[in-house]
């Protein structure tokens, strides 16, 4: 697996912030950068900001506002926020894998 960041993902701990998912992130340069691993047993949740990231394994269905979009690897993947945006999000795999990158 290869990354546009030179990051040791193997010697960062998984954290969980809820059910079904967990990540390794690490804070760089006023950016943090993320590895996010979302399991077929994530609840409908919705986020405190947007998320914009790459699909690296697995495929996942986002709906939102009554649209579903469907999300394959090597896509970019958009994730809403706020309560008006509660996104139903689906992994239609075992698990899907995004990368994001974020303003810290």
């Amino acid at each position: 697996m290869t990354f546009p960041y030179k990051i040791n993902f193997d010697q960062i701990e998984w954290e969980n912030p809820i059910v079904g998912v967990r990540h390794k992130y690490i804070d760089q340069d006023g950016q943090r950068i993320r590895l996010v691993e979302y399991s077929n047993q994530m609840p409908p949740h919705w986020c405190e900001k947007g998320h914009c990231g790459y699909l690296i394994s697995g495929k996942m269905e986002i709906e939102y506002s009554g649209t579903k979009i469907t999300y394959n690897p090597g896509d970019g993947v958009f994730i809403p926020d706020g309560p008006e945006h509660k996104h139903k999000g689906k992994v239609l795999s075992e698990q899907a894998l995004v990368f994001f990158i974020e303003k810290v």
